[in-house]
């Protein structure tokens, strides 16, 4: 019998990025620059979900709840928020010294099963995950029911004046990265290396791909594709400066009930800089 048990961990969460996140597609958030220095700067940000690498082409997603971390850890916005057609764009103000992260975090279960020879799936299209709605939709034992405890999360950073680690510490709840190199510290002829977590620990084997902006003018991706050790670590070689496209997907059979295997994908915008 299924264990309708309410889902702890995934009460406050949202499925967010299931609006921006289309399977086959790329959602992601650039910033126009990384590293800044003086008073009174702000940067300016594109999102969108798109076919190619920052080539914004399919739909401008749904990025109005953007999350900001401070340098000091405080909870900040962005401002000017803009959708159009294919992309969205808006601004931050840059009032601290030290390195923003701007993201978007979502966690839950979604079911599919089948009744009356017909799939069904919770949530729905536009539905976000809560226990009760789970408890109401998904039928005692249901035919063929899987049930996924995933997460997804999309982030990016910016940093004014020196390189600082307060927003940069893991939440602990689905797939993370966790900054061995920092993220706006990185540069075309050095090593970096990034470890990656799930539910705040190790991510052993998880699928790493990295792709240098530009696609449209070449023949080839160039993609750089890794796989995480035993401490859920990468080190990646540079193939140049410019902006890089990070996605990374784990998976495995421990989740927790009434979930029978659990996931998690993660992107992130870099910026490595020349030499």
């Amino acid at each position: 019998m299924l264990n309708k048990t309410p889902f702890k961990p995934f009460l406050v969460a949202a499925l967010v990025l299931g609006s921006v996140a289309v399977q086959a597609h790329r959602a992601w958030i650039v910033p126009q620059e990384t590293v800044l220095s003086g008073e009174n700067r702000w940067v300016s940000f594109d999102a969108a979900v798109s076919n190619d690498i920052f080539l914004a082409n399919y739909n401008p997603g749904r990025f109005s709840d953007v999350q900001v971390l401070n340098p000091d850890g405080s909870a900040g916005q962005v401002e000017n928020l803009h959708t159009g057609k294919y992309r969205s764009v808006f601004d931050l103000a840059l009032k601290q010294e030290g390195t923003y992260r701007l993201f978007i975090a979502s966690s839950g279960l979604r079911a599919l099963w089948e009744e009356d020879g017909q799939r069904r799936m919770y949530p729905g299209r536009g539905e976000q995950y809560s226990a009760e709605g789970f408890a109401k939709a998904v039928p005692e034992n249901a035919e063929k029911l899987v049930v996924s405890q995933a997460s997804r999360r999309m982030e990016t950073f910016v940093t004014l004046g020196a390189p600082s680690r307060n927003a940069l510490a893991a939440s602990g709840q689905g797939l993370e990265l966790v900054a061995v190199t920092h993220p706006n510290d990185l540069f075309a002829g050095e090593e970096a290396s990034f470890r990656f977590l799930i539910d705040g620990e190790a991510a052993q084997g998880a699928d790493v791909t990295l792709i240098r902006e530009g696609t449209r003018y070449r023949n080839a991706q160039e993609a750089i594709t890794l796989k995480t050790n035993s401490k859920g670590e990468i080190t990646v070689r540079w193939n140049g400066a410019g902006r890089y496209f990070l996605e990374a997907e784990y998976k495995d059979n421990k989740a927790q009930k009434p979930a029978t295997e659990r996931s998690g994908s993660y992107v992130a915008v870099l910026e490595v800089l020349p030499d």
